[in-house]
């Protein structure tokens, strides 16, 4: 009875102390016996029942910048990990150029994101209103001959019926002639009118053959201007080309009629070029108003998803390395949990290796790409090399250091905005990845950054638990 009675009374001044000595940690005008009662509460209740989480609302996760990472399955044993970046496939790049003379007019900005068939630029060029006109008075020529020749086929059957009167006034003056009727000087006219009129006959059709002829050489003409013209604007990327119905290929012509297209006029002034692919202004190489000569550069545009990336790996490696090996590129930096921040390909061996440097390259086309993604982007390429298993890994960020032991904060599954301290039972690491062999699960969130803060917060007191207010500072308890 005695030791109860001194037990009890043991207690009752333990309490009494903690509530004269504990401060709460609430700025909010309370009385102090309010605050001593839940200072008390609070240390009855961490002697009781100890915790290892700590509290990280949003405003603590922001000002601490605290970012989080996903446990997930990885080949760490036989990962090869190699630095790189990305390239521009070749092709990516395309390049504008004018096949006329003339001046420039540019109607992009650069580094503009433009669309397939968007207008570059044009040329002001007499070369092209020549080809224009030409095409124009050749179809005038090919329109002009079918009604002479028209009159011609009507001349001469003209010439035709009246070769075959005087054919039948012949034989009547013959039959004459036979019966007695007829003096020789009748007979000697009309064939003399025969044989001049089978000979005008004989001129009518030879010329008509020259007309035919000469038709076909200047529709030939045309055809071939008008495919030269078509096969410009084809070229340029300029869809406004149409054929017809004998299937010869037109375009718009500024002496034929509109027919409500409004480009027709202004391009058979102006040679307007546009873009064949999607992509991104890279380059202008000329001015407005500059006079180009043909064939010289005017506009590069590039598509920034056509890459690939290229790493440098050792050639000591070479015998572990197959073309046709899984492999991913993976940031330079850990992501977000709930990002997937890598881009998975097949490994693609270089055709020949350095001999100086001892490297061969290693080249991976991924089949999907981040937003990330971009030509001279650093990132690693990683290799999974034949033989081991996956086992639950973590960024090895996530890892710190207390007094030599690694600790490692898992974000409480219950409750998002508290994190739970626990010693890591570290496996094999690759120097960026390192294997959890338990205390996690698939699809847990680690804290990598800021983990440090936490760290330092909970040290020495891994049993305690403890709160962050908004401006980073930490304290013991729940309030």
């Amino acid at each position: 009875m005695k030791i109860d009675t001194h037990a009890r009374c043991a207690t009752v001044l333990m309490l009494a102390a903690l509530l004269n000595s504990v401060v709460g940690c609430d700025k909010n005008d309370a009385s102090p016996s309010s605050e001593s009662s839940r200072a008390a509460e609070n240390a009855v209740e961490t002697a009781v029942t100890p915790s290892n989480r700590v509290d990280i609302p949003d405003a603590v996760r922001q000002n601490l910048g605290i970012t989080f990472a996903k446990v997930i399955p990885r080949n760490v044993a036989q990962t090869l990990r190699v630095p790189g970046n990305f390239e521009l496939l070749p092709t990516a790049r395309r390049e504008y150029r004018t096949p006329f003379a003339g001046r420039v007019e540019i109607l992009v900005e650069q580094y503009a994101s433009i669309a397939s068939g968007t207008p570059l630029f044009r040329v002001d060029s007499s070369e092209w209103r020549d080809l224009g006109e030409r095409i124009a008075a050749t179809r005038a020529r090919v329109d002009s001959m079918e009604p002479l020749r028209n009159a011609h086929r009507a001349h001469e059957v003209s010439l035709a019926e009246r070769v075959a009167l005087w054919q039948e006034r012949l034989q009547q003056l013959a039959e004459i002639r036979q019966a007695g009727g007829a003096n020789a000087t009748q007979v000697t006219e009309a064939r003399s009118t025969l044989n001049s009129t089978q000979a005008e006959l004989a001129d009518v059709m030879e010329r008509d053959a020259m007309l035919e002829a000469e038709h076909r050489v200047v529709e030939s003409e045309l055809r071939s201007l008008l495919a030269r013209r078509d096969a410009l604007m084809r070229s340029s990327g300029n869809t406004t080309s149409t054929a017809d119905s004998g299937g010869e290929l037109r375009t718009p012509d500024a002496t034929q009629p509109a027919n409500n297209d409004e480009f027709s006029a202004e391009n058979a002034t102006f040679y307007h070029v546009c873009a064949r692919t999607a992509g991104v202004i890279e380059s202008i190489a000329v001015t407005n108003g500059t006079l180009v000569e043909p064939s010289e550069l005017v506009i590069t545009v590039v598509d920034p998803r056509k890459i690939r990336f290229r790493a440098r790996g050792l050639q000591s490696d070479i015998t572990r390395l197959t073309d046709g090996l899984p492999a991913q590129v993976t940031s330079a930096q850990v992501g977000e949990a709930g990002r997937d921040e890598s881009m998975h390909g097949a490994l693609m061996l270089g055709l020949a290796a350095d001999p100086q440097e001892r490297t061969i390259d290693l080249l991976l086309q991924p089949t999907t790409l981040a937003a990330w993604a971009r030509a001279g982007v650093a990132a690693y390429l990683e290799v999974t090399l034949a033989g081991g298993q996956e086992e639950l890994a973590v960024p090895l960020q996530a890892i710190a250091r207390d007094a030599g032991t690694p600790i490692l904060f898992r974000r409480d599954p219950q409750d998002p905005n508290r994190a739970i301290r626990m010693e890591a039972d570290l496996g094999v690491s690759d120097g960026r990845w390192v294997v959890i062999r338990s205390g996690v699960k698939e699809g847990d969130e680690v804290v990598v950054a800021g983990n440090y803060q936490l760290m330092l917060a909970t040290s020495g007191s891994a049993a305690k638990g403890g709160h962050f207010h908004s401006d980073g500072t930490f304290h013991e308890g729940k309030d």
